[in-house]
């Protein structure tokens, strides 16, 4: 069969793009920008990659056509697919009917975390040697790619919220059916489809409603939007990550080190090993327990999970460091919604002791542009000792309000040279600088390592 992927070069397409290779399909594909690393993945699987929208590459007529929800109504091709009557499908629904009704899925949802998680989970299979399918939104290090079929029952997958499809306005999770669901946490976010809460809250009620009687459902007991989701009815067992005052009734880590680099695990009082790690915040601690919990659901045992945990290599993006000059290091971290910074930076924190961190930010996700976090956006700056923002053409509120909100020296630019420029000259050896974006932010990681080997040629 030949399928086409509007949209492939997004994560998630693109992996939906891997699995029908490998099931034996012709794919080809074409979005808005074919860059790599993305573009260089899908060619070398023997992926036909075309430029831009246009109609005339679905002129040799592919049998099914995949849709991306990033395309809408007005899009030529999508038109030119509707028109003609030409087959189509969304990812989802695709990956549901030809991957996962035959498997059993183990799915990672929640507002934050869930890339990572999943990266750890696929990891941890694959080190007891169960040959895991997974699809994972973002580029995990311990695997070449971020999607494969697969050689046993277990399929993971990051379990997203977002929309479907222009047809089909249920979130992607509803289709994953998942015999494992992990809820790492549950707030507001992706305020362009959801009005409130309580709108995401019901979509997860669809999804906890999928889980079966013999499945398990895993959440911290600290987050009281999914227990009031749950609330809702949940006819699946539950285990829970818990604080030290109940850690009788499950999941619990005990830190030994302040910056979450070595921690103990505990299910139920019994002591299950140490976790020794080069990751470091309490959030990743968070989603360990998760991971070496829904791991244990499908087999794995504890420790075995624990000693595949001290060789995770956290996905890029995550946390990652780019370079270091001078003893300034430099790190590309994923981070767009309050919580998400708070978690970061106070893990950072932890992490460099009284050295400086120095915060650098481009409020670029659909919901921090529309100015939904801009009240609480400061509070979650103030692990650092610099903050510099970038005010991006598309950000709808001025950026110029978090100079006063802001605790420490705050800086705010609309030009990234701008901004690498004051970064380079307020540097100090032994810094440690987050970059915090959901995009590219104009290569800035890139200038700036540039800007701080021509400033110290020594470093």
């Amino acid at each position: 069969m030949h399928i086409h992927i509007l949209g492939i070069c997004g994560t998630f397409m693109g992996g939906i793009a891997a699995i029908a290779k490998e099931l034996g399909h012709r794919v080809s594909g074409c979005d808005a920008n074919v860059y790599p690393p993305m573009s260089t993945q899908l060619e070398s699987l023997g992926i036909e990659l075309k430029q831009g929208y246009l109609t005339e590459h679905l002129h040799d007529e592919p049998d099914l056509v995949i849709v991306g929800n990033a395309m809408s109504r007005g899009n030529p091709m999508v038109e030119y697919v509707l028109d003609r009557n030409i087959a189509y499908i969304s990812g989802p629904q695709w990956l549901l009917e030809n991957v996962l009704k035959d498997r059993w899925v183990l799915a990672v949802s929640g507002t934050h975390g869930k890339t990572t998680t999943s990266s750890m989970l696929t990891w941890i299979l694959e080190y007891a040697k169960m040959q895991p399918g997974y699809l994972i939104g973002g580029v995990p290090q311990n695997f070449d790619s971020s999607a494969r079929l697969g050689e046993s029952p277990f399929f993971v997958i990051e379990a997203d919220e977002y929309d479907t499809a222009f047809f089909d306005k249920r979130s992607k999770f509803v289709h994953y059916r998942p015999r494992t669901l992990v809820i790492n946490n549950l707030e507001f976010d992706h305020a362009d489809i959801f009005n409130n809460l309580g709108d995401i809250q019901r979509q997860f009620h669809h999804l906890v409603r999928m889980v079966p009687s013999n499945g398990l459902v895993l959440y911290p007991e600290c987050e009281t939007a999914i227990t009031e989701t749950l609330s809702q009815g949940c006819w699946t067992p539950i285990e829970k990550g818990v604080s030290e005052a109940t850690k009788q009734n499950g999941w619990y880590a005990e830190k030994l080190n302040a910056d979450g680099s070595e921690f103990i695990v505990s299910f139920k009082n019994e002591v299950q090993g140490t976790v020794k790690w080069d990751l470091i915040g309490d959030f990743n601690i968070d989603n360990g327990l998760m991971a070496i919990a829904a791991a244990r659901h499908a087999g794995v045992p504890t420790d075995v999970a624990i000693e595949a945990l001290a060789e995770f290599v956290n996905t890029k993006r995550r946390l990652e460091l780019r370079g270091t000059v001078n003893n300034i290091r430099v790190y590309d971290d994923f981070a767009h919604h309050p919580t998400a910074i708070t978690k970061t930076l106070t893990g950072v924190r932890a992490h460099v002791g009284e050295k400086r961190v120095i915060a650098v930010l481009e409020p670029r996700s659909n919901t921090m542009k529309s100015g939904v976090h801009k009240d609480t956006l400061a509070a979650s700056l103030q692990q650092a000792d610099l903050i510099y923002v970038y005010q991006g053409d598309q950000v709808e509120w001025s950026v110029d309000n978090l100079i006063s909100d802001c605790n420490s020296p705050c800086v705010v630019s609309t030009s990234i040279d701008e901004l690498v420029a004051e970064i380079t000259k307020q540097s100090q050896q032994d810094d440690t600088i987050v970059v915090m974006s959901n995009g590219g932010f104009g290569g800035i990681h890139t200038k700036l390592l540039a800007s701080l080997t021509e400033k110290h040629p020594e470093g």
